[in-house]
């Protein structure tokens, strides 16, 4: 069992009463193990089909699975593949309420390691875009990995303070999510280490920073946007406190509903202020369990200010209500007369600029040999691009999210996707261009199942001998064409490589030996 700092235990007998013991035995319990499926790679129904593990589904999410701590999913192809994310079955929620589509603008304010990121870039399928910040550098690199790793095209990951990023963005995204630092009081089951170095000044501290952020998310939400909210700890200081903060600063904002489950616990308007833990009457306490309190504002033997009535709309997760950790989680919603007619037409732009014609010739700023070096690579490259968005700085090249526009004077780590690097008059395709891809999108692909040993070998970064494979393909090739140039390009040169259809990487082709190309320092190292 984790050992509680005592001031917490004391603290959780006030704020949940009867429930306090189901609530503390659920420590006994043993934690949780999710992963969610990449919906811009793969459907939840088909990864159900080829995962080889042993998969229940998590009942509050559409792609979110338990699995057993012995599978040990991520040292499978699979997860090298970018077709899931490991993530705590609780932490799954926040983006699973936050609904992004494509054509978003969207922005995750404190979005390392990127669980909650990858989600939101999945269902924008490469249209809008989806803005990743955090303010530490280190975990900062850790996002963008996690991201490059998902194959998110439309992503711009920063490394900025909220209120510089305000600046830059004033009133311009539809969805925020602002999974704001905390205690982190509902991961003590998790990771104990985290109980050992709590205190009761915590909660304050983090109140402080958590009402920054969200002041300066609503800045950047759009007239009709919606902001979810969320933390993993229990202590109201961090939770309806802040939001309350929220709604009597601003008076456009409003508490919307969250898609429910039958494990959500509701929020609680009468923890909203400051002194919400004053002793109360022996006589007052609320013995409805179903209630976590919600009805003790009443019996008070000292005044208590009460929040807004809305604060119940929020959701509170419990570990001894769900198979999960702890979190809260407030819907947030900018209002704005006209709202749904300006989000469509919005919506409508983003796409239709997204989608328009154009050639590499369009490039700003590039010669011939670029132009050469790139039209050569690109013509074994089927996926929609608009070569206007397109930028070369130094020879690296980038697909930079139209939504963008200009911006100036930020610390970002990528603008956009990383396409490769123009070397000599030739194009060297990158890491995070390949798992952006899909298959289908390019010409020559090494294909391979998981269970072949040069799936391992590959991610180790050795060489490998596919003969076999260049044989098929120059026979399905033979099938649809029998032109020179298409068996010339399936015999040599730059191949994509993947397990069971999705990517990998890239590895160079000469004499049916395939160079490794795959990225060092994501390479296997057990």
């Amino acid at each position: 069992m984790v050992n509680l700092p005592e001031e917490f235990e004391m603290k959780m007998k006030k704020l949940l009463g009867s429930e306090y013991e189901e609530f503390l035995a659920s420590y006994d319990r043993p934690r949780n193990f999710g992963l969610r499926v990449n919906v811009d790679k793969i459907s939840p129904d088909e990864f159900e089909k080829i995962a080889p593990f042993h998969l229940t589904k998590i009942p509050w999410t559409e792609n979110g699975y338990y699995y057993e701590e012995q599978d040990m999913p991520a040292r499978h192809p699979f997860y090298y593949a970018g077709m899931y994310y490991l993530q705590e079955p609780s932490a799954m929620t926040p983006a699973s309420r936050l609904v992004s589509k494509p054509g978003d603008r969207v922005l995750d304010l404190c979005a390392a390691p990127g669980g909650k990121a990858t989600e939101l870039g999945a269902h924008l399928h490469g249209k809008g875009v989806l803005v990743a910040n955090d303010i530490s550098a280190s975990r900062a690199k850790a996002l963008l990995k996690n991201i490059e790793v998902f194959g998110i095209r439309n992503s711009f990951v920063v490394n900025e303070v909220p209120a510089k990023l305000a600046e830059n963005f004033p009133e311009f995204f539809d969805k925020i999510l602002v999974d704001a630092p905390c205690s982190g009081e509902g991961m003590f089951r998790k990771d104990p280490a985290v109980a050992k170095v709590w205190d009761s000044n915590k909660p304050f501290e983090c109140a402080k920073q958590q009402k920054e952020i969200i002041t300066r998310a609503a800045q950047m939400l759009a007239p009709g946007g919606d902001m979810l909210y969320s933390t993993c700890t229990f202590s109201p200081e961090e939770n309806e406190q802040v939001i309350q903060f929220l709604l009597d600063s601003r008076d456009d904002m409003e508490i919307r509903e969250i898609q429910p489950y039958e494990g959500f616990a509701p929020g609680r308007p009468d923890v909203a202020y400051e002194g919400w833990d004053r002793e109360e009457s022996e006589s007052g306490a609320s013995e409805d369990e179903n209630s976590v309190g919600e009805n003790r504002e009443s019996t008070d033997s000292v005044s208590r200010k009460m929040g807004s009535y809305d604060l119940k709309k929020c959701v509170r997760i419990w570990p001894h209500k769900m198979a999960g950790e702890g979190h809260f989680l407030a819907l947030l919603h900018k209002r704005a007369p006209g709202e749904e007619i300006a989000k469509e037409q919005n919506c409508e732009k983003v796409l239709a600029n997204t989608a328009e014609h154009s050639a590499i010739s369009d490039i700003k700023g590039i010669g011939k040999p670029e132009t050469k070096a790139l039209t050569e690579f690109f013509v074994d490259v089927s996926m929609e691009m608009n070569w206007k968005q397109v930028e070369v700085r130094k020879g690296q090249v980038y697909l930079v999210p139209e939504a963008l526009g200009t911006r100036k004077g930020l610390v970002f780590l990528r603008n956009g996707l990383y396409l490769g690097e123009i070397r000599k008059d030739r194009f060297e395709p990158s890491q995070s261009f390949a798992m952006a891809l899909k298959k289908e999108e390019y010409t020559a692909v090494i294909n391979l199942d998981y269970r072949d040993v040069r799936v391992e070998k590959y991610l180790r970064g050795e060489t490998l001998e596919v003969d076999d494979i260049v044989e098929c393909n120059l026979q399905e090739a033979e099938k649809m064409s029998d032109t020179k140039s298409m068996k010339k390009r399936l015999e040599k040169g730059w191949q994509l490589v993947c397990v069971n259809g999705y990517p990998l990487g890239w590895g160079k082709l000469v004499n049916g030996t395939l160079k490794n190309k795959y990225h060092a320092g994501w390479r296997m190292k057990y």
